[in-house]
């Protein structure tokens, strides 16, 4: 239903128009009373009420001063408005007049927001990769040609230091390779996301072919692996893509879940089926996460230890691949720990 009062018929048209337009829109009168609004705008801000005056609505002191000015007789004007609340959401407001009857004393104002909280949102998120990813390149390739330098120079004839240098180059190429690989992964995963996988593959084997091969990564660490599956598993997926998220979420729980006194530790694996959807659970009894750690464990590079994923190996890249992978299979990832008692991760694909 359109929200009016006191129009004559013009600007009562332009109301039904502003109805039927998916952006928040309100036309202001001449005294800067609200004259109409859609229902977008009043979803968007519950307590405005036709007849009462802007200011009460929307106190933003760049929007209420452009609606002046186009009021009496300025050109259309664009500003920016800051919704404070628990989540911070920022709009472009643009002001426009509107001419009814040809006569200054009844110009109108048609004020439409766009939603731009997304946009700056992902905004942030590219350049908060780019940033990381060059900070994450930059470090082991500085190493790298610092040692070449000295190798060049003062270590030139030290065949111990000569040796040390290039076993500290070798790791500090791996990390730059695997990051690199990571990035391009995530890249690929990102670009087929909307394309869900239709091959059937079977899931326990995968797994199984996962766990043989970090069987000796878990036995060098004390850790040893329980898997709880039945004879086959099958779902619509991407083998390789699979193999990844197994790959990353058992050899996390191997990492973390070994104890640093070197006694025996374990890693439970299970797969089950309910409620048409196959459940992948990963256990470890490591030192846990703290809970408010939790919801940014799938940022890009973003590391509770930071230290300590770098001396793992870990790109921090690692459960962002996850999350996407998973998304593109249409299933869920969910995460569960409390610091001192271990994690669960568990991944749920449709069957």
């Amino acid at each position: 239903m359109i929200d009016t009062v006191g129009t004559d018929y013009d600007t009562g048209t332009a109301a039904a128009l502003i109805e039927a337009l998916r952006d928040p829109v309100a036309i202001i009168g001449g005294d800067a009373r609200i004259a109409a609004a859609n229902a977008a705008m009043r979803a968007l801000i519950p307590g405005l009420r036709v007849s009462d005056m802007l200011a009460l609505s929307l106190r933003s002191p760049d929007v209420l001063d452009a609606v002046t000015r186009v009021l009496t007789g300025g050109g259309s004007e664009t500003t920016i408005w800051r919704e404070r609340g628990h989540v911070e959401r920022v709009f472009e407001v643009t002001v426009g007049a509107l001419e009814v009857g040809g006569e200054p004393a009844s110009r109108r104002a048609v004020l439409t927001l766009r939603d731009l909280t997304e946009a700056r949102r992902l905004e942030r998120m590219r350049t908060d990769f780019i940033a990381n990813a060059s900070h994450e390149l930059r470090t082991p390739l500085a190493s790298v040609l610092g040692f070449i330098e000295t190798l060049q120079g003062a270590a030139k004839d030290d065949p111990i230091a000569r040796g040390k240098f290039l076993t500290i180059m070798r790791d500090q190429a791996r990390r730059m390779s695997r990051l690199i690989e990571d990035l391009l992964s995530l890249s690929r995963i990102e670009q087929n996301e909307h394309l869900r996988p239709v091959e059937p593959v079977d899931l326990v084997g995968i797994v199984g072919h996962v766990v043989d091969t970090l069987t000796p990564m878990a036995r060098d660490g004390n850790v040893s692996l329980d898997v709880r599956a039945p004879g086959e598993l099958i779902i619509k997926g991407e083998r390789d893509e699979l193999v990844r998220v197994a790959e990353n979420l058992i050899e996390n729980a191997i990492k973390y879940g070994a104890r640093e006194d070197g006694q025996p530790s374990s890693v439970e694996i299970g797969l089950i089926a309910e409620d048409r959807e196959a459940a992948f659970i990963v256990r470890d009894h490591g030192p846990g996460i703290p809970v408010e750690y939790l919801p940014r464990l799938t940022e890009r590079f973003y590391r509770v230890d930071a230290g300590a994923s770098r001396a793992k190996g870990g790109t921090g890249l690692g459960l962002a691949i996850v999350k996407h992978i998973v998304a593109r299979h249409r299933g869920r990832l969910s995460i569960e720990s409390k610091a001192g008692e271990g994690a669960t991760f568990r991944v749920t694909i449709p069957i």
